[in-house]
């Protein structure tokens, strides 16, 4: 191999300079250079902060409209006998401290003490607002209050930190915001375009869970086992079926965790199988379904850690079905295409219940989602 010899580098004939070469040459090629080493980062901050910027007005436009939304419906619906703007942001203000978890023992407990306390916080705030409110309509205003108060803090997160490095001139701590403002925007958008579904108590892609327990309850007889939350008992194949969802068809979630709870203090049971939605990743089709094992509920985990204490103290095994979605079609009005697996998934929840339990055996189903529009 024969040496390259770097002895002989000529720069000026490198960059094709020579006696002939004019200064304004020499000045497009070497200003730049000297412009982007010095004031790179400023440039770059510049351009991303543009970007950025529209994201920001866009935020802030959603937060507006989701609050303007809630007080229309508030009036429309039950008359202007109070100042609600006044009221409203006080509740969209409202902020929740994070239980202490130095010492992880015991931490869902505290977890699910704080966010219980805030939800009946809000409650009675809203029946204060407006007094003689049914729970269905409680439901409903919680819910595009909450809608109203995620929107106006991811504005404030984002702005903050937009601010923080447009402060700092540093474009390094702008670049996680550039990261992650795509998946933001997306989360906003889908937050934003749930309100009319949510005003009209219509199903949304999450209510798919409901939608099929609630078709597997229709003429049983049903009961409240938990806040907010009903339960019916079946007979499928010689096997005992414990069915749980949340009471619609308001907005609500309920407490499946005290439900399954409840239920298994009486009877003892051999499977739990859990129908929900789950979002899909890029390039999956949306409505698919797919089958596993384990919790499928969603949330903060309090109630997922409880229904897996529940089935490991009792040697349980947990099924899992899911429909997968993004997130818009999870919280928009529900497609078509995610409506009409409803039959095809609940043939294929008795399959799992031929295949993996036997006669005389128990089996507790649990549609887990929003069950807005769902009744039962």
């Amino acid at each position: 191999m024969t040496p390259v010899n770097f002895t002989d580098f000529d720069a000026e004939e490198f960059f094709g300079f020579n006696d002939d070469t004019s200064m304004f040459m020499m000045l497009v090629w070497i200003l730049p250079v000297v412009i982007f080493v010095l004031y790179g980062q400023r440039i770059q901050l510049y351009i991303t902060s543009t970007e950025i910027k529209k994201s920001i007005k866009k935020l802030d436009a959603y937060r507006d409209e989701s609050k303007t939304e809630l007080v229309q419906y508030l009036r429309e619906h039950y008359g202007q006998k109070i100042d609600h703007d006044t009221r409203v942001d006080r509740l969209l203000d409202y902020f929740t401290i994070h239980p202490v978890d130095i010492d992880p023992h015991g931490i869902v407990p505290k977890i699910r003490h704080v966010v219980r306390s805030r939800e009946e916080y809000t409650r009675r705030n809203i029946i204060s607002i407006i007094p003689d409110l049914d729970e269905d309509q409680v439901n409903n205003i919680q819910t595009l209050l909450e809608v109203a108060t995620t929107l106006q803090m991811l504005y404030k997160i984002v702005n903050h930190l937009f601010l923080t490095a447009k402060k700092q001139k540093n474009y390094p701590l702008i670049l996680p915001l550039q990261m992650m403002l795509p998946f933001i925007m997306e989360e906003a958008v889908a937050l934003r375009k749930s309100i009319p579904a949510f005003r009209q108590s219509q199903p949304v892609g999450d209510s798919i869970g409901p939608m099929i327990v609630g078709s597997m309850m229709l003429d049983l007889k049903k009961h409240d086992i938990a806040f907010q939350t009903v339960m019916s008992s079946t007979v499928f194949e010689d096997r005992t079926l414990v069915l749980l969802k949340a009471r619609g068809p308001s907005s609500t979630v309920g407490r499946l965790a005290d439900a399954l709870d409840s239920v298994m203090q009486t009877k003892k049971f051999d499977a739990i199988i859990m129908i929900d939605a789950a979002l899909k990743m890029e390039g999956e089709d949306s409505a698919t379904v797919s089958h596993g094992f384990g919790a499928a509920i969603g949330g903060i985990g309090t109630e997922r850690f409880e229904i897996e204490e529940l089935a490991t103290q009792n040697h349980i095994p947990i099924f899992s079905t899911i429909v997968k979605q993004s997130v818009k079609e999870a919280l928009t009005l529900m497609t078509r295409e995610i409506a009409e697996k409803a039959d095809d998934i609940r043939q294929q929840i008795y399959d799992t219940i031929r295949t993996n339990t036997k006669p005389g055996q128990a089996i507790v189903i649990m549609g887990v989602g929003n069950t807005v529009g769902i009744p039962q």
